[in-house]
Order: structure tokens, then sequence, then C-alpha cells
């Protein structure tokens, strides 16, 4: 496995052992425009621990403080400016792989199906069924969607890329249009590149799950 397609460990907490519940730990974030409206990424002292996505930087922030209430929420635009500009430039569709180190909490359930997402290949998609499978439990389709809605860190852990068994998009915490946007977009930049790669005679890789059978969805819809 190459750098650019292995995943980031994913740094866990349990619920008792969550440090950053603890009143001396700082959290730092920032807020910027993009593409889906407004998008916050929050960070301790080890990695990221929160990218959010919405409509206003207001709630996106009281979203952050209920999630941390015995945190010190701190803003830094300029500590945290190159992962913002990893982000917008990887939402541009000139950064096909978002490897950002991490600091989330999750179960042994939910940190499995998280690494399996990061298996997904730009522009590719998964079935909630398969990822199920790739973790070990064949029955837990609606647990793999759960992990998926309480997935912390949009986009670094690619949760929109799994689809439902008929290749209907199915749910997404941040919203259904922000979901068929980011999966024509990414599906756009991989034709593309497949283009590419023919005509010099070469080979773009393996596709994923049944194609995608949603609305296309314009950068226009997300004007920001």
């Amino acid at each position: 496995m190459t750098d650019a397609k292995r995943p980031h460990r994913v740094l866990a907490r349990d619920a008792t052992g969550d440090r950053r519940s603890a009143p001396d730990v700082r959290i730092r974030f920032t807020t910027l425009g993009v593409p889906l409206g407004r998008l916050l990424i929050a960070a301790t002292d080890r990695g990221v621990c929160a990218v959010r996505m919405g409509d206003n930087d207001a709630a996106l922030t009281r979203g952050l403080a209920r999630e941390h209430p015995h945190a010190t929420l701190v803003r830094d635009d300029r500590g945290l400016r190159q992962w913002a500009r990893a982000v917008l430039t990887y939402l541009r569709g000139r950064r096909p792989h978002l490897a950002l180190p991490l600091d989330v909490r999750g179960t042994a359930f939910q940190q499995r199906v998280w690494r399996a997402l990061q298996r997904i290949g730009y522009g590719e998609t998964r079935t909630y069924g398969q990822i199920a499978r790739a973790v070990g439990d064949s029955r837990a389709a609606r647990a793999v969607a759960r992990a998926c809605a309480t997935n912390p860190v949009a986009l670094v852990i690619p949760c929109h890329r799994v689809v439902r068994g008929d290749g209907q998009p199915g749910g997404y915490r941040w919203g259904a249009r922000r979901k068929r946007w980011l999966l024509a977009r990414e599906a756009m930049r991989r034709r593309g590149r497949g283009v590419a790669f023919q005509r010099a005679g070469m080979h773009s890789g393996a596709g994923g799950a049944p194609a995608l059978s949603a609305r296309r969805t314009s950068s226009q819809d997300f004007a920001t």
C-alpha cells in the first residue's frame, strides 16, 4: 500500500478515557467558506478531532461546544491554516487524498468501520453491506450506517462514499445535497483522470461498488 493510499491511524478514546473531556484540554478551531457552505475544522494537540459542515459559523461552533462541553475552545485561524487549505484544495478536486493526523473517539466497531472508509478510493463507493463484510460482520449494515452517521471528521474519514445497496446515496449527517455533490464531483474528477491515463497508455485502477444513480449536483448549488 502506497503512502497516498494508506489511511491515517485513528487515535481512539473510549467514553471514560477521553482526554478531550477534561477541563484543561484546549481545542483549536477555524471556519472557512467552501463550495459546500461553511466548514469548521477543530484539533487537539494530537490531531484533527472534528470536521463539520453547515450553513453558518455560529451553529458550527455551538455544535463543537456541545460535543466537547468541558474543553476550552480557542479560535486559531493562523495555526490551522495549512489544514484548512488542504481541505479546500481537496474540495476543489485538486487533491485526491486528504490525509490529516486524527484524534477521534470511537468504539472498537466504529474504529474498524472508519478505517474501512479510509480505504475507499477517490471517486469510488461502497455499500453499507460491503463495509459490514469488510469489518467482519455481514449482518451489521445498520450498525455501519450508524458509525457513518457519528463520524466526527467529515471528508477526512469519507463516509460520503458509502451508499445504499440499490446505488442511491442514502443519508448523510451533513445533508443529502452535500453528499450528492461530493460523489458527483469525485466521480467526474476520477473519470477525467481515467481518460488522461488511457491517452497516455496507462490504467487508472479498479472501480468500486455499483454506479451511483443520483441526480448530479453542480457546484452552483453550494456557491459561497
